[in-house]
């Protein structure tokens, strides 16, 4: 079955397909809960919450564009309501002072794999790690992270500048770790 004939059957209720649409996408949103949230549980529940929304919502996808990006949205605004709900969010604070980030040493990253980057990103404070994730990796502006988030669009600045040198930091870290090893 492919992509548009399994979301039509999706769409009729049929749980085979309905099942087939979870086992080919629910690693790759799962992925996208743990981004936003560190606990396995609650991303585990916020997925199948995540898969809910996504049989419910079907008729509102209008076949155009990326059917996947479609659903990684939902997941995305699940993890952030879930995010406002708990309240972590309001730890995050306004740091308009913030140092400029030196830059990066490229060869320290480049050998890093994306699972020792993105495990990085998880060590981040919550309100850094939501605002890294949505500027970084989903492409929002500032602008829509602020609005989506309930802060400014400066607050969400300056949580994107302090997330940078935060990986800086840990990233220098690990390269010099990795010195003293040798």
């Amino acid at each position: 079955m492919n992509e548009k004939q399994l979301i039509e059957s999706c769409r009729k209720g049929n749980r085979r397909a309905q099942k087939e649409l979870y086992e080919t996408y629910s690693r790759k949103m799962l992925g996208v809960c743990l981004r936003y949230i560190s606990d396995r549980e609650t991303a585990r529940d916020l997925l199948q919450d995540g898969f809910v929304k996504v049989f419910t919502s079907l008729d509102s996808y209008a076949s155009a564009g990326s059917f996947e990006g479609w659903m990684r949205k939902i997941f995305v605004n699940n993890a952030l309501e879930y995010l406002r709900r708990s309240d972590v969010l309001r730890e995050s604070t306004d740091l308009d002072n913030t140092a400029e980030l030196a830059s990066a040493d490229n060869t320290v990253i480049s050998a890093m794999t994306a699972g020792e980057l993105m495990q990085l990103v998880h060590e981040l404070p919550v309100g850094f790690r939501t605002v890294f994730n949505l500027f970084a990796i989903e492409g929002y502006s500032h602008k829509e992270i602020g609005e989506t988030l309930g802060i400014t669009e400066s607050t969400s600045r300056s949580q994107y500048t302090r997330a940078k040198q935060i990986l800086q930091r840990k990233i220098n870290e690990l390269f010099e770790d990795n010195v003293h090893e040798r």
